[in-house]
Parts: structure tokens; sequence; C-alpha cells
């Protein structure tokens, strides 16, 4: 399997390797490919394309995107800052917009990863673990007496 090769590492090695199994499941690795030829040409010939590609003006981990149910004060901005350049090694280009929708903590994307504290997804998770826990012919049991009437017997 392509995925236990040691030079296939990394986020591009997991895409390679996802890419190649698929096209193997669709029986179409000679099309993909062909795709992958002509993406490479397409890149030998324009210089612009090989530097959007191959240099990116910002690398992945060197920015986050962060999602705020309210705008954050300095301080908060700072702690966040510091914990990702804990995380990363370097300072990182935050990029935070307001979103009232999360109700409540952050939403923290870094790269190819993410990291979701907010109160709309801690409820969410409330709400779809009570529903595992019940269904229509049981009650929760919260320490009342249902009130729907019974069948007759």
């Amino acid at each position: 399997m392509a995925a236990e090769d040691p030079s296939v590492s990394g986020v591009s090695g997991r895409y390679a390797t996802a890419l190649f199994e698929l096209a193997g499941d669709e029986r179409s690795i000679d099309a993909v490919r062909a795709d992958l030829d002509r993406f490479d040409a397409m890149l030998a010939d324009s210089a612009d394309l090989k530097r959007l590609v191959r240099s990116p003006v910002f690398s992945a981990d060197s920015q986050s995107k962060a999602l705020a149910a309210v705008t954050l004060s300095d301080k908060n901005l700072d702690a966040l800052k510091t914990a990702l350049k804990s995380v990363t090694g370097k300072d990182v280009a935050l990029n935070v917009k307001i979103d009232p929708s999360i109700i409540g903590g952050l939403v923290v994307k870094l790269g190819s990863r993410m990291v979701d504290s907010s109160l709309r997804t801690k409820l969410n998770s409330i709400k779809h673990a009570m529903k595992d826990q019940s269904t229509p012919s049981e009650p929760i049991s919260i320490g009342l007496t249902p009130c729907w009437p019974t069948a007759p017997t």
C-alpha cells in the first residue's frame, strides 16, 4: 500500500495516496495520469502558475483563519497568536471574522487543521447525544411523569 511508503508523507502524500486509491477503485489510473501529465506541462509552460503552486506568499502553516462570536480584545488576540506560534514555531498571520451564529468560543483553522470550540458545536453535540439516547416511545427521564395519553388496554 502506498500509505506505508516512507517517501509519501505529510498532507501532499495523503492527497497523492488518496488520489491513487480512488483512481484504482474507479479503474481510471491512466486517465488520472494523463490529467497530471497535462498539469505538469502547464506548470512547465507558465512561470506564473509555477510560482503560485510552488511558492505561495504564505505557507498553509503561517496563516490562520478564526471565527469568533464577538470582537476579540487585543489581549485575547495576542493569546491566540501566542498559542498558534507555539504550535507552528513561527509567527502566524491571523484573519479573524465575526460570526454571531457560533454563539461563543472560537473556530480556528490553521493549514489543514481545524479546532472548533464554539458553543454552537457543543450544543449540537449535546442535542445529537440526547437524540441517540431516546426514542419517541421512550420518554427522557427528568423526574416528571409523561403527559401524553397511553394506548387503551
